[in-house]
């Protein structure tokens, strides 16, 4: 995996900050984005370098389609400058955000942010960078457990992850001429920040989730990093179009 390039969306925290050091680990450099705190994201540039990769950080809200070409521009920007390249191997469609509400009582507005972060921004964005992808790449897209079991209060949501598992499929169909493999990834539950941190720092909901998982616990970042850097290896060349679960077998 050395001399690869990594493109992560939302990796200066959460699953994608520990994606993006996995990631470091095996040799690949990394460029992540961030959309609220710069100095996160500067952090995992750091542990990335204490790694002896080459690495950078670049603001980007993924529901502002609109600016993909300014984006897109200085990614460019930068690959030339720290790496004389002009092109990436692996994009992970990483960066989200929780609302959660019944269907019932779902606005408009929650709905749309969830439509522009989880499904239309990932769509645009990952066709506004085709021409930066090397034959060949990667593209791990990521879904949640939610889009196969259903829990109230997550419909929006999860019809957005499921949306993008039918694009993924599209997606490796249309790119494989070009070598281009194509998955997605679904994490179950994990001691995470996201969604309020419930996983992490409620122990009655931690109990309860390790109680319905196979594995006898919850998730935790690294479960999902390892993942991450597995399917960007050699060994998984040959997987495409898949919808991988990394839940330890939640609600089986």
């Amino acid at each position: 995996m050395s001399d690869k390039i990594a493109l992560i969306t939302g990796g200066s925290r959460g699953l994608g900050r520990n994606a993006a050091l996995k990631l470091a680990e095996k040799g690949v450099d990394v460029i992540i984005t961030w959309r609220q705190d710069e100095r996160e994201a500067e952090a995992v540039v750091a542990a990335m370098q204490a790694c002896g990769r080459r690495a950078a950080a670049l603001q980007l809200d993924v529901a502002d389609v609109q600016r993909f070409g300014d984006f897109v521009a200085r990614l460019q920007e930068t690959l030339q400058n720290g790496w004389r390249q002009s092109r990436i191997d692996y994009l992970l469609n990483n960066a989200g955000v929780g609302l959660y509400g019944a269907f019932a009582e779902t606005t408009e507005a929650q709905f749309d942010t969830l439509m522009l972060t989880h499904f239309k921004g990932p769509f645009f964005l990952t066709q506004r960078l085709l021409p930066l992808i090397n034959d060949g790449g990667r593209i791990l897209n990521v879904s949640s457990g939610l889009a196969r079991f259903s829990q109230p209060g997550y419909a929006a949501y999860a019809s957005m992850k499921g949306a993008m598992e039918v694009l993924t499929r599209y997606q490796a169909r249309e790119l494989g001429a070009r070598g281009i493999t194509v998955n997605i990834l679904a994490p179950g539950a994990i001691e995470t920040d996201f969604g309020g941190g419930s996983v992490r720092d409620n122990p009655e909901i931690n109990a309860w989730i390790a109680s319905q998982t196979a594995l006898g616990r919850a998730g935790l970042p690294d479960d999902i990093g390892y993942a991450v850097a597995a399917l960007f290896s050699d060994e998984t060349r040959w997987i495409t179009a898949q919808r991988i679960e990394a839940s330890g077998g939640m609600f089986l």
